[in-house]
């Protein structure tokens, strides 16, 4: 879908979702069967008209960690917490968004890789044990990877970090000096 069809859901003041798209009320949980379909959606106070897409799926999340196996420790959070106001905020920010980016594509290249091997008969379980056991050298391969990418993202950001400081500097430096001589 693209933004003129994506697809619409309101927030009420009684709390509840409106899905215009199939004129009906719908849960967080329809909402994560969204996401995890893929599907363009926004959604909207009804009442404002704001866009509070990125508060749902935050609520989503919350969630999702609250129950079952959270994905981010109590330091992870911490860490995170700590970066708003920071100036490293932008940059973890787009660190972050290209690392989760770069992970879910090897794990499509590991899915792909893996797939012969699937389709071998075995239950999911069985499948995934077994791969895992006798191919470590492939595990190696996707994790390594991985980190490679991310390690080579993560030095590229602070290069441009660099790069920006020194220029920041620079004009600095050649403003105090521009004062001097205007003295």
């Amino acid at each position: 879908m693209n933004k003129k069809t994506q697809r619409l859901i309101k927030k009420y003041p009684n709390r509840r979702l409106y899905d215009t798209h199939t004129s009906s009320y719908v849960t967080l949980a329809d909402i994560k069967a969204l996401v995890l379909e893929c599907e363009n959606f926004s959604v909207v106070d009804a009442k404002t008209n704001d866009d509070i897409t990125r508060a749902i799926l935050l609520q989503i999340i919350l969630e999702e960690e609250s129950g079952g196996i959270p994905m981010f420790t109590e330091s992870v959070l911490a860490q995170i917490i700590r970066l708003y106001g920071n100036a490293m905020q932008s940059f973890m920010g787009s660190f972050l968004e290209k690392n989760v980016q770069i992970f879910a594509e090897a794990q499509e290249k590991f899915k792909d890789n893996s797939k012969s091997f699937l389709d071998s008969g075995f239950t999911p379980n069985e499948k995934v044990s077994e791969f895992f056991s006798s191919n470590p050298q492939s595990v190696q391969n996707f994790f390594g990877d991985y980190m490679e990418k991310s390690r080579e993202y993560f030095l590229n950001i602070e290069k441009q970090m660099q790069a920006n400081s020194e220029i920041f500097l620079r004009t600095m430096g050649e403003t105090k000096q521009q004062k001097k001589d205007g003295d």
